[in-house]
């Protein structure tokens, strides 16, 4: 009994974490109505797999692919018609426009003046007349589109112009052990990482994290910092 319930759970374990690489990161990401609905039936299909050893295990994972077929078919089929997408995944819901309070939308969505107001808070809202537009998205998170007067400046509202060409960052040793694929994918030799290490007085061993962060600056972090007095020691 006690093999049969470690090979179950081994073959659930396998099965989940396939059905969940095919089903893809927007699965885990957004979470609608669809994606809801099947991540609590193949959790209750490959819960009965692992421990109900009174179900047939074939007869439990045909009903776990099948459902899982028919899961990602329904995302297949969303990405082609947008009507659909709507049925099954809903739509966003406008809880605020134009600085006004939709309460009959809010009603429609069982959704309280409270559970808004705490929304607001988590984006560090405390006056909701600050608030244009909120928007209830279908992963059931709060967007929030603030009046003109009280968004943040931004270089174009100052007429500046910034030429500093902005790159995605990029991962060059970690643990150690130099990251040899991204310094090839950025066009860079491990002389060159080399280099950068002898002027910084340290080997690769020694360094617990580098990176070449977005405006093209290294930033090192050694296993040894020499912080004699540490904030938070375990």
């Amino acid at each position: 009994m006690l093999l049969e319930t470690i090979i179950r759970t081994v073959v659930a374990f396998v099965l989940i974490m396939l059905i969940t690489r095919v089903l893809g990161k927007h699965t885990i990401a957004r979470m609608t109505y669809n994606d809801f609905v099947a991540s609590i039936t193949l959790g209750a299909i490959i819960g009965n797999l692992a421990f109900n050893t009174h179900l047939k295990t074939w007869n439990l994972i045909t009903s776990f692919l099948i459902f899982s077929g028919i899961a990602y078919l329904i995302s297949f089929i969303s990405l082609k018609s947008r009507k659909i997408r709507k049925w099954f995944a809903g739509k966003p819901t406008v809880v605020i426009e134009n600085g006004k309070i939709m309460e009959q939308n809010l009603r429609k969505i069982q959704f309280t003046l409270d559970t808004l107001n705490q929304e607001l808070r988590e984006k560090d809202i405390f006056d909701i007349e600050e608030v244009q537009y909120a928007i209830l998205e279908l992963n059931g998170k709060l967007s929030v589109l603030k009046k003109p007067e009280y968004r943040p400046l931004i270089q174009k509202d100052l007429l500046l112009t910034d030429t500093t060409k902005i790159q995605f960052p990029v991962e060059l040793i970690m643990d150690g052990k130099i990251m040899s694929d991204n310094l090839q994918q950025i066009g860079l030799s491990k002389e060159w990482l080399s280099k950068q290490l002898q002027q910084r007085g340290v080997t690769a061993a020694e360094v617990c994290y580098a990176i070449r962060g977005t405006q093209g600056k290294l930033f090192f972090d050694l296993y040894h910092d020499q912080i004699r007095h540490p904030i938070d020691q375990e």
